[in-house]
């Protein structure tokens, strides 16, 4: 083959890559991309069953967390405490809390995920917190399509050191910075269903008004 040919096959006759037009044909000016927050639906089984996006990984030290504005998960930080995420942990898309964030979700499975994925959740329990005087509880779920925590209902079912350990992460995770966390006493399912609807209802509210401007 003389040279350029093989560089004209690769990149077409005018060197710009077929594959490259083909991915900027399916861009306009005026398409966006899905934003995890707003545009994935909770789901039909709410608030018992809902989808979950993960931010961070079981086992992790990272604090990813969706940045508000793009819709991507960004770095926040590296924590300073001498400890990881017992869980992954992330959000519930179309919900809206206290602290103007989506609520918080810990997801009890098998294995860590990679951050940005989505996945289904059963809620059982919800831990009350206060983060620097302000409520931030978090919803304990675990994963529904997992075969090993799918058949737990009720915080109530779980092993008392698990949950002592859970307790004990959120508790320590920002004592190095400075900062005064209290953890309250786990309630049961349905406290978190409550507390579920009640966030889908603010997110609601938010909704409306907003189109209303």
């Amino acid at each position: 083959m003389a040279p350029g040919l093989e560089v004209q096959s690769m990149f077409g006759a005018k060197g710009s890559s077929p594959l490259n037009e083909r991915i900027i044909s399916t861009i306009s000016r005026n398409s966006l991309a899905a934003h995890p927050w707003h545009d994935l639906e909770i789901g039909a089984g709410a608030p018992a069953i809902f989808n979950c996006v993960v931010e961070i990984g079981k086992g992790s030290k990272v604090k990813y967390e969706l940045d508000k504005k793009t819709g991507m998960i960004m770095v926040d930080r590296i924590l300073y405490s001498s400890v990881v995420y017992p869980h992954n942990y992330g959000f519930i898309p179309r919900t809206l809390c206290e602290d103007n964030d989506p609520m918080d979700v810990l997801v009890l499975m098998q294995e860590p995920v990679v951050s940005g994925c989505f996945l289904r959740a059963k809620a059982i329990g919800i831990m009350p917190m206060i983060d620097q005087g302000e409520n931030d509880n978090k919803i304990i779920a675990v994963c529904a399509d997992d075969p090993e925590y799918r058949h737990y209902n009720d915080i109530s079912e779980l092993p008392p050191h698990r949950l002592a350990e859970i307790k004990s992460f959120f508790e320590d995770y920002k004592k190095n910075e400075n900062k005064t966390v209290e953890v309250g006493e786990f309630l049961s399912a349905q406290g978190a269903r409550n507390a579920i609807q009640r966030s889908m209802d603010l997110y609601g509210q938010y909704v409306v008004e907003s189109l209303r401007k």
